[in-house]
């Protein structure tokens, strides 16, 4: 037993580092390595140990054991299987949870190490207690039963008519042609996962080279696949039903009862309710669900004691004669959630101080032995910085709630948010092949219900417009996305509101609007990770806001302080720096270092107080979980997916992938149009039932993905993910002369300012402004306080183009484009509804019809300068020349919805017809014709994307 223990260790001491699976096989009472290739494969005489190691996100290491006893094993085998997984687990550290697997029905989790199944042989190796069968014979047709939508259970049943139902999937191996049959209940899921297991016995057992048929049920002798199917079986005849007792379930409606294990004896504990108090550290207990039996061990009882537990367990199945039940031993601290689940009050989990008494005395035993085993169950820190996965230079629009309606906020204004309203924002971007559009609603912490509730049906609104083809995110304030931020990249947040659905609140219940003033006395904390995701929030102006591990922005009226905390960054300080110009572009600010702050500063925050000292822990991204969901009678039901893939969702059903720090609602293109709509909901629902115990705030960002439209931000949790799978049909690439959003430039670097309290630093001009006006000043005759610095562009972002040096600037053309840029609001780009909903109210004033608009108008001509009335306007088109359907042409800049020179007296909803064929071809890459044969709604699709709807 020794040696075994001894062989054993030297293997965990080079794959404790690995995640990856590490299997034994029973021998002689001994755990003999299986060869990695060998994985997988298994024999009905045989007793396995499986080790499983997945490396977490933390840095830490998971690791699950499990033991697998063949249907032809011997009871003394199964004996040395579970005391090899008790030492095992001692020699990790105690950490593991230990699995009792019985072939034919395995676990979920068990059935996911080996895809896309596992199929026993017969025989197994020479044993101590019994002599192995040899079966030595030639190819003979097996019958195999398929049962599972995501993990497969494959099991040989007899080869006889008897064995075939409507319920199942069914595979016939023969010596030349492998059948699947297909039960007429069974799933198109089940189909799918039956058809792997299909090419895996092609694999293994004919080595690529033979034919296979599909046979359905009900089909009869429809063709001669099926024809030789039925001849096999002795000719066709009507399929029996199955029986009850056949039927798969689990007895749900076992109660649970607490067992206490005293040496060799089990009793019962009488209790109403299952509490965590029950359970004693120093000894083991069962608890009894049915179809699982969990042994819980007591962080202080001692090796032999959870040994003999473990067989305590096994004898306790035998006695019963529950074969199929399953055995989950479970250290104390390390308890898994379905097991805490079943109790009433159990504490918030704490991380468990591991008593290493049984790894060290195996330690000693291996140094004495001359095998150096420091460092074994270590896990070496996983270094992974937390991105957004998002392109940062697409197009962004952004509206504010009022009551019902949206209001399209200009470019100026789409980078600052009030506390007191809800906004709803799209933004376009380029992804791998194609563009992608993300629709999100952002509710601020004292915006009211009603409003909260019409953002969220006008944003449903617009994701339905796009065919569902864009991504659904729903955002709280204090609880935002690192998407969310990538997108605004600048973004302030004030307190108070600028709806007047906050406006109507404050009048009905008396209280005080806390509404930003420019010259009231404002708090400001400056947070982010670089100059493209930094954000100014402000907060209550009182000392306990500070906090050492941020910069803050104090002003009141003309006076300017940035407080730097202690435990702030270079990087904090450059972002504070950024803000100031944002805030406060032309004063100048006080630096005040943490600990030396002045009267007047503490005086403006009311008095000096504690505030938190410590370091802030940023987020870390937790390890994703997937579960197949369904949702009926407004009653959610999930399914933990283990070691899940791309494969694993099917099109028609809804999945929620849990990051923790953001929930991913997955629909599939085939999911019912009532449930689609619910998808939402779907997330609300989960959040509530909180299925990992991981205290899920209700606030967290969830996103709804359809089948197709899967962005990178979501991909990347698959390790690998083929966009070739998807259904949806691709959307031409388009780019933009500009990203449409707030953006603070790279600055030019300040000079040291001094840490004195009493020295006010010297600022230049704002560095937005001083980008601006470098397109249409001198060069020479800057001047500014510090000379511009060459800055290294983000690898996130586009470097922008300078012009070339010998180039001179056009005053009247920047000057010009600039004032479009600031004055001119960006028009909705949101096309109608398929169903024709009037939602004209809702979009801003920009995007009216513009024969509406310039109604009795002058309108500005580009050429002179001059005023050119509607007469005018008449005469100059006839001097336009005519396309092949007797429009007249007009340039693209100037059928753009953006425009700064619009094309009047045209149809807007034919904007795409008054361009000439050549220019037509070049923006659709397709002649006009064939445009007018696509699809409506990819017709709309398109010219959404090219600014012409």
């Amino acid at each position: 037993l020794v040696n075994t223990l001894v062989s054993m260790m030297l293997q965990l001491s080079s794959l404790t580092t690995l995640s990856g699976l590490e299997i034994w096989r029973i021998e002689k009472l001994q755990a003999v390595s299986v060869p990695r290739k060998s994985h997988g494969k298994f024999f009905t005489g045989d007793c396995y140990i499986i080790l499983k190691t997945s490396a977490l996100k933390n840095g830490s290491f998971c690791q699950e054991i499990h033991y697998w006893l063949g249907k032809d094993t011997s009871q003394d085998e199964a004996g040395i299987a579970v005391i090899k997984t008790v030492e095992l687990d001692a020699a990790l550290g105690g950490r593991a949870v230990q699995y009792r697997e019985v072939q034919g029905n395995e676990t979920e989790k068990f059935l996911s190490y080996f895809k896309p199944c596992i199929i026993p042989e017969e025989g197994g190796a020479a044993s101590g207690f019994r002599q192995a069968v040899v079966n030595e014979r030639e190819y003979v047709a097996r019958l195999f039963v398929c049962k599972g939508k995501h993990t497969v259970q494959v099991k040989e049943v007899p080869f006889a008519r008897a064995s075939l139902n409507h319920d199942d999937i069914l595979i016939l191996d023969t010596k030349s042609k492998i059948f699947q049959f297909n039960g007429l209940n069974s799933s198109i899921q089940e189909r799918a996962k039956a058809l792997e297991v299909v090419q895996y016995l092609k694999d293994a057992n004919h080595e690529g080279k033979c034919d296979v048929a599909v046979v359905d049920d009900g089909k009869l002798m429809a063709d001669a696949d099926a024809g030789e199917f039925w001849g096999l079986f002795g000719g066709f005849a009507p399929l029996p039903k199955k029986t009850f007792s056949e039927l798969d379930g689990k007895d749900n409606d076992f109660p649970s009862k607490l067992l206490c294990v005293n040496e060799d004896q089990t009793f019962p504990l009488d209790c109403e309710d299952l509490t965590r108090e029950l359970l004693d550290s120093t000894k083991c207990y069962f608890l009894d669900c049915g179809s699982e039996l969990y042994v819980w061990m007591g962080r202080e009882t001692v090796l032999e004691d959870r040994k003999q537990a473990g067989l305590a367990a096994e004898e306790l199945l035998r006695e019963g004669n529950r074969p199929r039940s399953h055995i989950i031993r479970l250290m104390e601290g390390f308890e898994t959630v379905i097991f805490r689940s079943k109790f009433s009050k159990w504490p918030k989990k704490v991380e468990t101080v591991v008593s290493v008494e049984s790894r060290g005395k195996v330690a000693a035993l291996l140094k004495r032995q001359g095998f150096n085993v420091r460092g074994v169950a270590k896990a070496a820190p996983l270094k992974e910085e937390s991105q957004a996965h998002i392109d940062c230079t697409g197009n962004l629009q952004v509206w504010r709630v009022n009551d019902c309606e949206k209001t399209f906020l200009s470019f100026y204004e789409q980078c600052k948010f009030y506390s007191g309203d809800c906004y709803i924002f799209q933004y376009s971007y380029r992804g791998d092949d194609e563009e992608n559009c993300l629709i999100g609603t952002w509710f601020g912490q004292k915006s009211i219900e009603e409003e909260r509730s019409a953002a969220t049906s006008l944003a449903h609104m617009m994701v339905d417009s796009l065919k569902f083809e864009a991504v659904l995110v729903r955002l709280y304030e204090g609880k935002e996305s690192i998407e969310f931020f990538t997108i605004f990249q600048n973004l302030v947040i004030f307190k108070g509101g600028a709806s007047t659905g906050y406006k109507k609140y404050v009048s009905e219940n008396g209280t005080e609007d806390d509404t930003y003033s420019d010259n009231g006395v404002a708090l400001f904390r400056v947070q982010g990770s670089g100059p493209e995701n930094m954000q100014a929030i402000q907060v209550d102006t009182a000392a306990p806001s500070l906090n050492s591990s941020y910069c803050y922005i104090l002003h009141d009226g003309d006076t300017l302080f940035t407080w730097v905390g202690n435990l702030s960054s270079s990087m904090d300080h450059g972002l504070a720096e950024r803000q100031l110009d944002v805030l406060k572009p032309n004063l100048q600010s006080r630096l005040l270092k943490e600990g030396s702050e002045s009267d007047q500063f503490w005086k403006l925050l009311g008095s000096k107080c504690e505030y938190p000292r410590q370091k802030i822990a940023r987020d870390q991204e937790s390890d994703s979980r997937l579960f197949s969901c369904t949702f009926s009678k407004e009653v959610l039901k999930a399914r933990e997916i283990f070691n899940f893939m791309q494969d694993d969702m099917m099109t028609e059903d809804i999945y929620i992938l849990d990051c923790h720090s953001s929930v991913f609602i997955w629909v599939g293109q085939h999911v019912d149009t009532n449930i689609r709509a619910h998808a939402l909901s779907i997330g609300e629902k989960f959040l509530e039932l909180d299925i990992l115990m991981e205290n899920l705030s209700q606030e967290t960002p969830l996103y709804v993905i359809t089948e197709g439209s899967e962005p990178q931000f979501f991909t990347r949790f698959f390790f690998t993910w083929d966009s070739a799978k998807s259904a949806k049909p691709k959307r031409r690439p388009t780019s933009s002369s500009h990203t449409g959003r707030c953006i603070v430039p790279d600055k030019p670097q300040r000079r040291t300012t001094s840490s004195s309290p009493d020295h006010a630093r010297v600022r230049g001009r704002s560095p937005s402004f001083t980008v601006l006006a470098a397109n249409f000043e001198n060069p020479n005759a800057r001047n500014l306080s510090t000379p511009p610095v060459a800055t290294k562009p983000s690898p996130r972002t586009t470097p922008r183009t300078s012009p070339e040096p010998g180039k001179p600037h056009q005053r009247a053309d920047s000057i010009a484009a600039i004032s479009a840029l600031f004055e001119q609001p960006r028009p909705n780009l949101i096309p109608k509804s398929r169903k024709g909903r009037a939602v004209n109210k809702h979009q801003p004033e920009a995007s009216k019809t513009e024969p509406e608009a310039n109604a009795n108008e002058t309108t500005p001509a580009a050429e002179d300068g001059q005023t050119v009335t509607p007469a005018k306007q008449e005469d100059a088109k006839e001097g336009q020349p005519e396309d092949v359907e007797g429009l007249p042409v007009y340039p693209y800049d100037r059928l753009r919805t953006s425009s700064t020179d619009p094309a009047t007296a045209i149809d807007q909803a034919r904007r795409e017809m008054y361009l000439s064929s050549a220019e037509f071809r070049e923006k659709f890459g397709m002649t006009k014709e064939a445009f007018a044969k696509l699809p409506k709604w990819k017709q709309t699709r398109l010219k959404i994307t090219l600014q012409l709807f």
